[in-house]
């Protein structure tokens, strides 16, 4: 599987099931939870390494584990999923993070890897970011993301906001 490039500051690589804590950790503060509470339980962080590990498998991408360069240490993950929007599969880019790596510019960078990886490498016409409304901080990160943005219900009638940036060659 080819891998976004690792810039400077980050590398990627795949979960691996030992992943497990790692998981836990990027998931473990009252902001992260709060978007994702089911993350406090240990079988849905071992789902999450799975379902990631199922994606590779099937659509030869997913998120990826984004590390510091220079330690080697865990920063979260970022990456290309596909996800149901108003009928149709698209591509998004996810990105979380340990909380003390938070606002240091790793998601941003990661981002514009996987939007390149997403573009050159897959050709995909469109990538986006799903954001829950509330979400400020992921907000701000698909904002210098994405060009473009709008509110859309999702099949529960919950709002989210979408994100996206089109190919230039499309």
């Amino acid at each position: 599987m080819i891998l976004p490039d690792d810039t400077d500051r980050i590398r990627f690589r795949q979960y691996v099931p030992e992943d497990l804590d790692y998981v836990f950790l990027m998931f473990s503060d009252v902001r992260a939870r709060k978007f994702y509470p089911e993350m406090d339980d240990s079988e849905n962080n071992r789902r999450w390494i799975e379902w990631n590990l199922n994606n590779y498998d099937e659509s030869g991408f997913g998120l990826w584990v984004i590390e510091d360069r220079h330690s080697g240490g865990f920063l979260g993950d970022c990456g290309l999923t596909y996800q149901p929007v108003e009928g149709e599969q698209v591509i998004e880019l996810g990105y979380h993070l340990v909380a003390e790596h938070r606002g240091h510019g790793f998601v941003t960078e990661a981002g514009r890897q996987c939007l390149g990886y997403g573009f050159n490498v897959l050709g995909a016409e469109m990538i986006c970011s799903l954001v829950h409304p509330e979400n400020l901080a992921s907000r701000a990160v698909a904002a210098r993301l994405h060009p473009h943005n709008r509110t859309y219900l999702k099949p529960d009638g919950t709002e989210r906001l979408i994100f996206w940036t089109e190919s230039s060659t499309g």
